[in-house]
């Protein structure tokens, strides 16, 4: 479904495109499939699985027209994970039609289903495992009726790309069954799966549909997004969190060439322009007319982990006594603190989103992850009926996590507001980006270990204190731009996700045998720094403090770090993992070299999803800092693998971006607010630092639940680095990230 066009397109073709304000999960006229296909009572007591639990009707996913077109429908967003590939994937094998013949709709609120947020890698898990059972539902309902249809059993009918045949040669499509029959059936239980041996798409590394467009320039993100008689605009923000707006001249911002209205409700200040540029030079002309007074002071930087660990907290045992262990006499005693600082998303482009306020009518054009949750914040906060604002998904120049892209699109729909009738482009400045969208928590973690002189480990005490790492919108006084009106919205009161998947403690708890292991989560409401979900949440710190200590008791005990692992591991899929990682990387055999490490980790994603190990080589230069990275290996088990090249794609990318985060980002900060406004003041990966090769080793499980994939890597990539250069240098250094500085002092102790 294309959206954009160079030349631009009306609103009405463009909302006619995107999909009219149809409810393919409403019941339609018709004779019912289900009531032809079955006599009997179905059994809908049990639960179904994935998002069927909510959305159970197979018009929720499917849409099967008269002239053949398939429609599949999901409520998940592409965020550069591949989703639309892999789930049109499983829709095209399980209705047993060509990968082409699928037309798939991701996240709008006038189409899709509400699978809430697209985050913690649940689409497959959701969406994906939903859209199999729907799809193999709706295939066997199909044969039956064929099969009635043509007076023949059901066995002896063929189907080859949604066209049923006899023996005889009698023919009946989908497009024919389903005409004058209606598709609002609920899914039963499931008879009738393929054998996954005969998958000819699933199973398959089917190119991604989403990268021609993207590499030819052809327009893919809301960025690009052209409708006529568009205008664009851009806001003015306070100079730090919690300053009010003192005094506001605007006589000479209104006299400025191209500008159609200066926005201002209460500390929020916007500008609308005919041309971009002009929205831009009528910004910096309200920015140097706004007056500013008071403001939130900052904490130190050089002293916010003690500042952290001062502030009152939730404490919560996850696993163990109420009071640390203590170490048995004579066991070799490991103590260690490991900090994280607060890190962005880093979004190569801006936030951005299209708002249009036509009719008493929004539509918001986001690249947010939760299309129904943004709505209902927007909602609230222009005090509108949720069924007037539609917010449709376009992708967005990378997010994994919640940048800033709900606060745009609150932006736009309130300068749309004040336009109404014309289209509002609002896209963010790369300081608004870096300065005001929510960042990774700064987290600290104590550990305290001990192994015996047979090198078991006799006791482990793990302390763990962060911020929330999830305060997304769903109440408007999450939107940024709510809490700056007149009418302020105050923000929610943040909350604690729960394990098993966690939030600030995912990951916390190790997936090893560890006999006397206590683990404590302390929970720290207050915020120094606006913080929410960045990819991964705690389990990057946690895997990074985790498989750190666990090469120091595997050093204290004299094992080696890979068998140290697999002695604790009893689950036979993680230690297949940690296993094919290790001699894919050649780890016994490997040759070390002056200033060379490697370094090793493991981890289950949040404990229950993707399995993955990554091995990897480090240089370092002692007189630099600088740390090079060699070849770099991962194997990971996602169960049932849709997409192999997908999979490698998401294993690899989340190496890479954790790299990143270990080896350059951090956001600085003084008193006066944040100094991090632009790349040299927040550092990422380049190419020269990427590591030299990296290769991903997918284990395949066939029948087997799909696991979330795009955050398993990033946690046992920080570990194998520290433990590289661990490795390299003698030196352990715990705190992140490794920037050359910090390594240079570390060597010099």
């Amino acid at each position: 479904m294309n959206m954009v066009g160079r030349k631009g397109m009306s609103r009405r073709t463009l909302l006619k495109t995107g999909g009219a304000l149809v409810l393919y999960f409403s019941s339609s006229p018709g004779l019912l499939l289900a009531q032809e296909e079955e006599a009997e009572v179905v059994d809908q007591s049990g639960e179904l699985p994935g998002s069927l639990a909510d959305y159970p009707y197979v018009d929720s996913w499917i849409r099967i027209g008269g002239d053949e077109s398939i429609t599949v429908f999901t409520g998940k967003a592409e965020l550069g994970q591949g989703i639309k590939t892999a789930i049109t994937q499983i829709a095209a094998e399980q209705l047993q039609v060509e990968f082409p013949r699928i037309e798939l709709h991701t996240a709008d609120t006038g189409q899709t289903p509400n699978e809430g947020y697209t985050a913690a890698s649940h689409s497959m898990e959701e969406s994906g495992t939903a859209i199999l059972h729907a799809s193999a539902y709706l295939r066997r309902i199909m044969r039956d009726l064929a099969a009635r249809e043509l007076g023949i059993p059901a066995e002896e009918l063929t189907l080859e790309n949604g066209v049923f045949m006899s023996g005889s040669g009698e023919r009946l499509s989908y497009g024919q069954l389903v005409t004058g029959r209606s598709l609002h059936v609920r899914v039963s239980e499931q008879r009738d799966f393929l054998d996954p041996g005969s998958y000819t798409i699933m199973g398959q590394s089917v190119p991604r549909v989403d990268i021609p467009g993207k590499l030819t320039g052809q327009p893919s993100y809301v960025h690009d997004l052209t409708l006529e008689r568009m205008v664009h605009a851009r806001v003015v923000r306070p100079p730090r969190r919690g300053a009010r707006l003192a005094g506001l001249d605007t006589s000479e911002v209104e006299n400025l060439p191209g500008l159609l209205q200066v926005v201002r409700d209460g500390d929020y200040l916007g500008v609308i322009a005919e041309q971009e540029f002009q929205a831009i030079r009528a910004m910096r002309a309200l920015e140097a007319a706004a007056e500013w007074e008071g403001g939130d002071p900052l904490p130190s930087e050089t002293e916010i982990y003690e500042y952290i660990r001062q502030l009152p907290s939730e404490d919560n045992v996850l696993i163990g006594a109420d009071s640390a262990p203590s170490p048995p006499a004579g066991a070799a005693v490991v103590e260690a603190t490991f900090t994280r600082p607060y890190q962005m998303h880093a979004s190569i482009g801006p936030s951005c989103a299209v708002g249009l306020y036509e009719n008493g009518q929004l539509t918001v054009w986001s690249h947010t992850q939760g299309v129904y949750p943004d709505r209902a914040a927007i909602a609230e906060m222009m005090r509108m009926d949720e069924n007037a604002v539609r917010v449709i998904h376009m992708e967005g120049a990378g997010c994994y996590g919640h940048n800033g892209a709900d606060d745009a699109a609150a932006d736009a729909a309130l300068l749309a507001r004040a336009l109404p009738g014309r289209p509002v482009r609002l896209q963010w400045m790369r300081e608004h980006e870096h300065v005001w969208e929510p960042y990774g928590s700064a987290m600290v973690v104590t550990v305290r270990g001990s192994v015996s002189d047979t090198g078991e480990i006799t006791s482990w005490n793990y302390e763990v204190w962060s911020n929330p790492h999830s305060t997304r919108p769903g109440p408007a006084g999450n939107l940024l731009p709510a809490q700056l009106l007149s009418a302020p919205f105050e923000p929610e009161r943040p909350g604690n996700i729960p394990q098993p998947a966690g939030g600030a403690d995912r990951n916390s708890v190790p997936g090893y045998t560890i006999p006397n292991a206590r683990v404590v989560e302390h929970f720290i409401r207050q915020m120094p720094l606006r913080t929410s979900a960045l990819r991964s949440l705690g389990a990057y710190m946690n895997v990074f403090a985790l498989e750190s200590f666990m090469d120091d008791l595997a050093a204290a005990a004299g094992v080696d770090p890979v068998e140290f692992r697999l002695t604790r591991l009893e689950d036979p899929r993680a230690r297949e993992v940690v296993t094919a990682a290790a001699d894919a990387f050649g780890w016994s055999d490997w040759e070390r070299g002056p200033g060379r490490g490697r370094g090793f980790a493991y981890a289950r994603y949040k404990n229950l999803a993707a399995y993955c190990a990554v091995a990897i080589e480090a240089e370092v230069e002692r007189t630099s800092g600088r740390i090079r990275l060699g070849r770099a290996v991962a194997a990971s088990d996602s169960g049932q693998v849709v997409n192999p090249d997908g999979i490698r794609n998401q294993i690899e990318g989340g190496l890479v971006q954790s790299a990143s985060w270990t080896l350059f980002e951090q956001v600085h900060f003084n008193e006066d607010g944040v100094t991090s406004m632009d790349w040299a003041g927040y550092p990422i990966l380049r190419f020269r630092s990427v590591p030299e090769s990296v290769e991903v080793h997918v284990i395949d499980r066939p029948g087997e639940p799909f696991l979330g994939t795009g955050e398993a890597s990033q946690g046992p990539t920080a570990a194998a680095i520290a433990n590289a250069v661990a490795d390299a240098t003698g030196v352990r250094i715990r705190d992140l990230p490794l920037h050359p500085e910090r390594v240079r002092t570390a060597l010099r102790r």
